[in-house]
């Protein structure tokens, strides 16, 4: 039997194909983790309209309690800018806006619209 000769072309392209591969997963995963902050800042901001919508308003203590879990999920630098803060009757329009920024400088705003049922 002969020993055939090897082509390194071939050997350079699987390895710069495995790090492109790499790459993409990396990522991929960093990505991944962004959406999944997102996802829980509007679950809480969720959890937050529905209080709201009993209440009236976004009172003090819910936004010390909001501000606690934005910040538990990675949220920094939080605005409530445009946000109910003061009584409202039945039936009116409440908001919650947020602005602010995720742990990697990703800025984002989430806005609830409801109407207070207290």
């Amino acid at each position: 039997m002969k020993r055939e000769k090897g082509n390194v072309g071939e050997l350079i392209t699987s390895g710069i194909c495995l790090l492109a591969m790499t790459v993409v997963m990396l990522v991929y995963i960093e990505n991944a983790g962004l959406i999944q902050q997102k996802t829980q800042v509007s679950q809480i901001a969720r959890k937050y309209i529905l209080r709201m919508e009993t209440v009236g308003m976004l009172s003090n203590a819910d936004r010390a309690a909001l501000c606690g879990e934005l910040e538990a999920a990675g949220a920094e630098k939080l605005k409530f800018d445009g946000t109910t803060l003061s009584q409202v009757n039945y039936g009116e329009e409440i908001v919650l806006r947020i602005q602010g920024e995720l742990s990697n400088g990703y800025a984002f705003t989430e806005k609830r619209v409801s109407t207070a049922k207290h």
